[in-house]
């Protein structure tokens, strides 16, 4: 087998897009930033509407506050890590029977991971590049991937069965591949509706729908919280190394529009929150690191980061990893009218850019290298950055603010990572065609 991190087994065989960068317009006079919003601006709301086009990488009276919240009705399962044991790495621990490994990875959804084809695909890509790692779907659009045997997922949540987790799993770790379970959190249609007593309320009281079909689950409500743990718990025992949480956030949107009840803490407290209870249950108990995906924007702008309850200083502070979606085609363009754009573009790092699509390496370089100085600033930040990097072509932007992905485009944000001082990378392509002249070949 070819030098890569490989994977020595302690256990038994058991086992789209938007990760919408919110786009922060600035004044051209000013720098000063405003909160995006479903009513503050035309490119807001075009924002917003893009959430149905381009598909992403919950009562309001019964809501429990973070900070006052002493207990939930969904148990988290005690008995469901396989018998694995921690290893420490970074700082923090890594899975068992997992080597250090600086990922490299590409995204799968659930059908792929189902796909005996395309499994095989990322195989042979792995055996022939640098690529060493799979982000695989556990949880999208309230809907589990494979068959649970959580109860609370069979009475309120539901399951589409594309793959057998632990089958799939062990034909990636027999080939070298460290394994990642994303899960979508908050953003959660399924759980909302059977549960409304857990759901974000509008201003009179009903259930709050994004772009007015999707509810989402109430970040400040434990019980939410514990429902997402208990399935990465479960996730952990059929076999993933990792498990990375994604829209662990607030719905954008205007302040005036929601209903979360009376006397919560900051929205930043609630995510925080969530995620240290998250790494103590998974990673201090179970042994598995805890990531999370955040808005790159939040990186730029402190309005954005406060509206959605991501604050860079503070979301990485109790777990392993973070991954900002640093997508050059999510930031704001200076086009007159169409998705993204406002006029003037967006500032990154002090630079503006008014086609950010054109420019991956720039916009990647200075979105990390902003990030890198905030980060510092914050003592015994736990976190390490390994950003999202955009492997689409962005066809909905206007014409002239775009252009083809390919071989170029991504290479060029994998070097602007390395350049800015980070190791490690995540592919995201939602319709999972990963071009092998993508990657390094294997040394």
């Amino acid at each position: 087998m070819k030098k890569k991190t490989k994977i020595t087994f302690v256990i038994s065989t058991l086992m789209v897009v938007l990760l919408l960068t919110s786009c922060t317009a600035f004044n051209g006079n000013s720098d000063k930033v405003s909160e995006i919003s479903a009513g503050s601006s035309g490119t807001a709301q075009q924002s917003q509407a893009t959430s149905a086009q381009v598909s992403e990488q919950t009562s309001a009276n019964s809501t429990q506050a973070a900070s006052t919240t002493t207990g939930s009705s969904i148990d988290i399962p005690s008995d469901s890590t396989g018998g694995k044991d921690a290893q420490p790495g970074n700082g923090l621990q890594l899975s068992p029977s997992i080597e250090q490994v600086k990922v490299k990875a590409v995204y799968l959804t659930g059908p792929s991971a189902g796909s005996s084809t395309k499994v095989d695909n990322i195989i042979e890509l792995a055996k022939k590049t640098e690529l060493n790692t799979v982000v695989v779907d556990i949880k999208e659009d309230g809907s589990l991937n494979y068959e649970s045997d959580l109860e609370i997922v069979k009475k309120y949540g539901k399951q589409t069965k594309y793959y057998k987790p632990e089958v799939v799993i062990n034909k990636f770790h027999e080939n070298g591949i460290y394994v990642i379970g994303r899960i979508v959190t908050f953003k959660d249609p399924t759980l909302a509706k059977n549960r409304v007593d857990l759901a974000i309320k509008n201003s009179k009281g009903s259930l709050w729908l994004e772009n007015g079909s999707t509810p989402w689950t109430n970040p400040y409500n434990e019980e939410v919280w514990d429902y997402n743990i208990a399935i990465a718990k479960e996730a952990i025992s059929k076999g993933f190394d990792e498990i990375q949480f994604d829209y662990v956030r607030f719905p954008t949107g205007r302040k005036a529009d929601f209903n979360y009840g009376t006397n919560v803490p900051e929205k930043a407290a609630a995510i925080n929150g969530f995620l240290a209870k998250a790494n103590k249950v998974l990673h201090e108990e179970a042994g598995v690191p805890v990531s999370a995906d955040v808005f790159a924007i939040i990186v730029e702008s402190k309005p954005d980061g406060e509206s959605i309850g991501q604050r860079i200083s503070e979301v990485g502070k109790d777990i392993y990893c973070i991954s900002p979606m640093i997508y050059p085609s999510h930031y704001a363009n200076d086009a007159k009218k169409g998705i993204m754009s406002n006029g003037v573009g967006q500032k990154i790092n002090g630079i503006v850019f008014t086609k950010p699509d054109l420019e991956p390496y720039k916009v990647m370089y200075n979105a990390l290298v902003s990030a890198k100085a905030k980060i510092a600033q914050v003592p015994e930040y736990k976190a390490k950055v390994r950003p999202y990097l955009q492997a689409f072509t962005a066809k909905y932007l206007p014409n002239g603010y775009y252009q083809t992905y390919g071989p170029q485009q991504v290479k060029e944000q994998i070097k602007a990572v390395y350049d800015s001082g980070y190791e490690e990378w995540i592919l995201w392509d939602p319709s999972n065609k990963y071009q092998e002249s993508y990657f390094n070949p294997e040394k």
